[in-house]
């Protein structure tokens, strides 16, 4: 079994999880827990990550819990942390499952250096201590335990707010950490956002983020049908409060890709993602436009933004025939296509 460089540290050190009821959390990629069975009492898993919740469900022994709310269950005495590529999830992360999990859990993060994983010394302070025990693999393996009684958590107080001005009107975008451009408008979006045409009947925005495309959508053409989708719950409880701070109807759905939605659309709008952790990654993109005119209305339009050096138009152009480019500039480029049978 070929595990990331994290797990392959965690693994040199299992005497760690020897009969701990265990949970893992996290920048979590493969399937390292099954492992982990036969040395801890018992393994779980919370994730954030559709894609990666469905993989770790076939295996019975293990308890998987997906959404962007840890729900404690009882017995978990560990938690594995593998470090997130964002620091404000770090912290999220370690804010929820301690409020959740309570004094005296024992934690073990693992990561890589240039993620950032050292900054879990500071990090981790104000619960207890932890100790660097081992490095390898460029990556390092932390032991603590939450010794102070962890402040209460709340979801609410993690949201981070900005204005985006639409024309004359206004929104409000809200996001939690580890979403796409939390705090801040990305500036491939502003250029999508500066190109759309007028939109009418059914859009749908693929790895929408914190909702931005799909609420901008509405507040400009109201009479649309807005369907937003993400593979991360972070995400989709983004959108969703996006809408709802700024009394927009729409749907926000949990999805790997399309395996959520159903029916045909007038319009897919998006800026895809590319990045899986620390590493580029294609695949749910490529995946994404070539499946995209099983997904559209005849004429239904396909409008994604995409750095430069992305080499997706040759996708665009195998599903549609065809691939135009309305607008770019020295980073980004708007790609766009319809369907025409």
């Amino acid at each position: 079994m070929s595990y990331s460089a994290p797990s392959q540290i965690a693994a040199r050190q299992l005497e760690y999880f020897d009969g701990k009821h265990v949970l893992l959390a996290g920048e979590l990629e493969d399937s390292f827990a099954t492992e982990l069975l036969g040395t801890a009492a018992s393994v779980s898993i919370f994730t954030t990550n559709l894609a990666y919740a469905n993989q770790m469900q076939r295996f019975d022994n293990i308890d998987v819990q997906f959404g962007e709310q840890y729900q404690a269950q009882p017995n978990v005495d560990m938690v594995l942390l593998y470090w997130p590529k964002a620091k404000a999830e770090a912290e999220f992360l370690l804010s929820m499952l301690m409020a959740a999990l309570g004094q005296g859990t024992e934690i073990v993060v693992v990561g890589e250096n240039r993620s950032g994983v050292k900054s879990i010394e500071k990090m981790f302070a104000s619960y207890g201590r932890v100790t660097k025990f081992d490095s390898a693999r460029r990556c390092s393996f932390y032991w603590g335990q939450c010794d102070n009684t962890p402040a209460p958590f709340t979801l609410e107080d993690w949201f981070k707010s900005y204005p985006l001005n639409v024309g004359e009107q206004s929104l409000t975008i809200r996001s939690l950490p580890g979403v796409f451009s939390h705090g801040e408008l990305d500036a491939g979006t502003q250029l999508l956002l500066d190109t759309l045409p007028a939109l009418s009947g059914s859009v749908f925005d693929f790895g929408c983020g914190a909702g931005v495309i799909g609420a901008t959508i509405k507040l400009r053409f109201p009479k649309a049908q807005i369907t937003m989708a993400d593979i991360s719950a972070l995400a989709v409880a983004s959108a969703r409060e996006t809408l709802r701070f700024n009394n927009l109807d729409g749907e926000v759905l949990a999805s790997d890709v399309y395996s959520a939605i159903s029916g045909k659309f007038d319009n897919i709008v998006s800026n895809p993602p590319f990045h899986a952790g620390l590493k580029t990654h294609y695949a749910a993109t490529e995946r994404f436009l070539q499946l995209a005119p099983q997904h559209l209305n005849r004429q239904g339009q396909l409008m994604i933004v995409a750095n430069s050096f992305l080499r997706y138009p040759p996708f665009i152009e195998e599903a549609f025939g065809h691939c135009n480019t309305p607008a770019k500039n020295n980073k980004f480029a708007i790609y766009q296509a319809v369907k025409n049978s």
